[in-house]
This record gives C-alpha cells, sequence and structure tokens, in this order.
C-alpha cells in the first residue's frame, strides 16, 4: 500500500516536471524551464508596463526608431525570430541595458555616451537578444519569483528595509537580478555571432566591455538603477574569452568586411541629454533643483546624490546615514495628520513634533525612531512641506550611535528646502552631449572644465571616448563632450 501511495502521489509530478521540460532555442537541448514561451511574453508585457512607468520613456521619437531598427535587425537573425521584439531607450542617466522575457529589450540614455560607434551599440542590443534567445532572462525571472522577489521595489541605498521603503523605491527589483558568468559568456558569443551575421564588426562587443570595465574602474559601482557591471558580472578573463567569440564570429559570418559607422553613431547622439533630466530635476554640485515642482534643496557637502523619478536620496561618506526626498501621495488632513499617517505607516514612532515654517513654506518638523534591518535602531528627521499645492517629505535617517554626528548637517538640508521663481526655474537646463573636433593643446582638464562648466569630470570625458584616463585627445578626433544648458 505505501508503495502504491508513493507512486500515485509522485506521477502528478513527474508528468508535471516533464511537460516543463523544453528545448534551449540556442543549444537544442532539453532543459527545465519554469516558464512556456506564451508564459515569458505575458510576463515581458507586464514587466514592460512597470519599466516604462518607473523609468520613462527617453522622449526623442527619432532616436527611438533608430534603436529599434537595430534591435529587430538583430532579432530577426537571432535564435528566436519569431518573438514580439520591442526595443525601448528609457530616460535613465545610468550606464546599463537589460533584458526582459519574451523579447523586452531595453537601454539607458545614460550607457550611449559611452558607445564609440554603431558596432558597439549593437553589440549591447546582441548581447541582450543573447538573454532573451538563451533563456536567461526568463530563467533569473523564475528564481527570483520563487524566492519571493517578484515585482518588489528595492531601494537605493538601504534596500529590504521597511521604514522609509516607500521613500527609496527607485526600480523594479527584477532589473537587479544578476546573470552567472557561464550566462554572460553566452549572451556575448551570441552578441557577437548576431552582430557579425547583420555586417557590423564583433570587435564592438570587446571595446563596449573594455569602456564598461574603465567606468567601473574609475567610479565604483553607480547607484539608483545598477550600472551595467553591477547587473553584468565581468570576470578578470572575460575580455579574452570574447575575443575567442569574436573571431569565430568572424570566421562564419557571410561577409569578410565588417562596418562600424562612427559618424554615423555620433550624429545619431548628438544632443542626447547627459546625467539628469530636467523634467526629474537635476543635480547640480550638492544642489538638487527642481523647475517644474520649482523648488531647490542643498544635500551635505560631501554625501553622494543619486535622482530617481519617484525620489532623490543622499548618503553620507564615510557614514550609515542617508537623506531622502519626495512626494508624498494623497496627504489627508493638516500637515501634521499626513506626517504622523506616513511616518507611523512606515513603522516610525513620533519623538518630538512641532509645526512652523521653512524659507516661508508651512511645515511639520519631527524626530522618530524605529528599528530598520541592517541598521537596528533609527533615529530619522523628517519635515513634511507644503509648497505648490504639493506635499513634500524631506528626511534623513542613521542608526542611533550615528545621528549625533550627522544631525546638524541633516537639519542644515533640511532648513535650505526653498522655491524657486518662475525665471529661476526657467533657467535650469539639461546638459548635452556635443560632438567636437579636438584643437591643438586641448586636455581633457581644459574641455571638460570649458564645456560643462565642470558638470563631469576630465577622466569619465577620457574614457566615454575610449581614451585611457592617463592619455591627451589627439588634435583632430572628433569626440563627444557635454555642454551645459
Amino acid at each position: 500500500m505505501a508503495r502504491k501511495l508513493v507512486v500515485r502521489t509522485c506521477l502528478p509530478v513527474i508528468i508535471a516536471m516533464l511537460a516543463a521540460c523544453a528545448t534551449n532555442p540556442v543549444t537544442g537541448q532539453r532543459e527545465l524551464s519554469l516558464m512556456s514561451e506564451s508564459q515569458e511574453i505575458e510576463t515581458g508585457k507586464q514587466l514592460d508596463a512597470e519599466v516604462r512607468r518607473q523609468m520613462g520613456v527617453y522622449g526623442d521619437a527619432e532616436l527611438q526608431r533608430y534603436v529599434s531598427e537595430v534591435g529587430q535587425r538583430l532579432a530577426r537573425t537571432s535564435h528566436r525570430p519569431n518573438l514580439p521584439w520591442h526595443f525601448t531607450v528609457v530616460d535613465q542617466p545610468a550606464v546599463n541595458a537589460f533584458a526582459l522575457p519574451g523579447g523586452y529589450i531595453y537601454i539607458t540614455r545614460g550607457i550611449l555616451p559611452f558607445l564609440d560607434n554603431e558596432a558597439e551599440f549593437a553589440g549591447v542590443l546582441g548581447h541582450e537578444i543573447g538573454h532573451v534567445t538563451a533563456r536567461h532572462s526568463a530563467a533569473a525571472y523564475s528564481k527570483a519569483t520563487s524566492a519571493g522577489v517578484g515585482l518588489a521595489l528595492l531601494g537605493i541605498f538601504v534596500p529590504s528595509t521597511r521604514p522609509l521603503q516607500g521613500l527609496a523605491e527607485t526600480a523594479l527589483g527584477v532589473l537587479f537580478l544578476k546573470h552567472g558568468r557561464d550566462d554572460e559568456l553566452e549572451a556575448d558569443r551570441l552578441g557577437a555571432e548576431y552582430t557579425a551575421k547583420n555586417g557590423w564588426d564583433p570587435e564592438g562587443i570587446a571595446g563596449m566591455l573594455t569602456t564598461l570595465a574603465r567606468i567601473d574602474e574609475a567610479s565604483g559601482s553607480r547607484r539608483g538603477v545598477p550600472n551595467w557591471l553591477s547587473t553584468h558580472p565581468a570576470p578578470a578573463d572575460r575580455v579574452q574569452q570574447v575575443h575567442a567569440s569574436v573571431e569565430k564570429a568572424k570566421a562564419s559570418a557571410p561577409r569578410g568586411q565588417f562596418a562600424r559607422n562612427e559618424d554615423g553613431f555620433l550624429n545619431r547622439i548628438d544632443g542626447i541629454v547627459y546625467g539628469d533630466s530636467p523634467e526629474q530635476g537635476v543635480v547640480r554640485g550638492n544642489r538638487f533643483l527642481h523647475g517644474d515642482l520649482r523648488f531647490a534643496i542643498e544635500f551635505p557637502e560631501g554625501w553622494e546624490i543619486q535622482n530617481a523619478p519617484s525620489q532623490v536620496a543622499a548618503k553620507a561618506p564615510r557614514e550609515e546615514a542617508y537623506m531622502v526626498l519626495q512626494l508624498v501621495q494623497e496627504p489627508r488632513g493638516s500637515l501634521e495628520d499626513t506626517a504622523l499617517a506616513s511616518m507611523q505607516g512606515a513603522g516610525l514612532r513620533l519623538v518630538e513634533g512641532n509645526r512652523g515654517q521653512i524659507n516661508g513654506l508651512p511645515a511639520f518638523v519631527g524626530t522618530y525612531q524605529g528599528t530598520v534591518e541592517g541598521l537596528g535602531r533609527v533615529v530619522v528627521r523628517a519635515a513634511h512641506l507644503e509648497h505648490q499645492r504639493r506635499v513634500f517629505l524631506v528626511a534623513g535617517m542613521a542608526p542611533q550611535e550615528v545621528f549625533s554626528r550627522v544631525d546638524g548637517a541633516i537639519t542644515r538640508s533640511i532648513s535650505s528646502f526653498d522655491p524657486l521663481s518662475p525665471e529661476e526655474a526657467a533657467r535650469i537646463r539639461a546638459n548635452r552631449i556635443d560632438v567636437y573636433t579636438v584643437r591643438p593643446g586641448d586636455t581633457w582638464q581644459r574641455i571638460a572644465s570649458r564645456a560643462s562648466e565642470g558638470n563631469i569630470k576630465p577622466e569619465t570625458l577620457a574614457i566615454m571616448n575610449h581614451y585611457p584616463v592617463n592619455e591627451q585627445p589627439r588634435p583632430g578626433d572628433r569626440i563627444k563632450v557635454v555642454v551645459s544648458g
């Protein structure tokens, strides 16, 4: 009886497992798959709406059309040409590209200035297409959802914390999923194969990885929307492995000459927004200015500032101390009622609070306490302010033993929240990419200072143009620079 019971119990499981097996489109081998192709497509469609809502779509129809044309050309020669492929430039300054199941590919506007030619650009898209055709994206998403990640929103500086979590929502948790080393190498190989098939130089894959490695070395992992090298691990031997894939792709491609199209690509990205978009506010030094909402605030000097669509966050350089700024959704009752409800909803208890004004704006400033996973007991100084018929929250948080050291800086920052006049708001402009011909005597330091008023570091400008940071530009070269306004 027991043996028959075991057989009856396991048989449906075995049948289900067999049904879940699918043929990998790239390898041709049978493998366990938790998502059918139709489920991949439906999942991608649902997540696409979230990506567009949270990240925004870059408002350049001609650039979007160009990206889609290159992407569709690559996808048609991939291992899954019949997927409903979609290619979108998202309005984010981070240097990244990512793929969702079902053929949804995204590239940030922030990565485009760091690509040197169309072959590198095609290589980025080809790499992401490879993640979809080999079902890496579906597998990563299935693994995440089975572990309870799903569509959880992660904080920029303090992920997995409930207090102030609503203040630190930045992007879909699925975008933080990492592919393993083997998946990355396979996507590199597929990217080289797809670009070579379509006549682009597959060396673009290696060039792109070299530049991205320089970015990572020069500035470290960026926060907010994760950068390419935080979501696409790069082992030390990966570039060498790429060269082997490039040579193989060249040998098997139907044509002997491969295009790079440097000038054409430069013309495409000439004028693209670099850094923050004015619609989401801009960071200038330690100041954050928002023209549409007409306010400015100064974060503590030296703190790392990250601007995301739903909030702005700052972190102290050597302390576990954080600040956040965002709009309060659906405020109800008085300003004090709104403050208490929002902070209590985040698990924070009011210690003391007072109504008053900050630079002529009605405000309720309170001190709160609570417990944050990973930080322990914390103290929070928070101000709720009324401005332009909206309620803003500016808050600083640190563990109890740290708070006294940063309280002064947090308080001064909160007190700096200041309305902007229409004339001041109108003067806020985006930084943009401009194509410039190097003149004799030019250095990265001079170009950076002259063109962008210090809004880009000289070493970043060198990396953007595929130069080692210790090598100066050559007269006559066409390079990308960042211009103010």
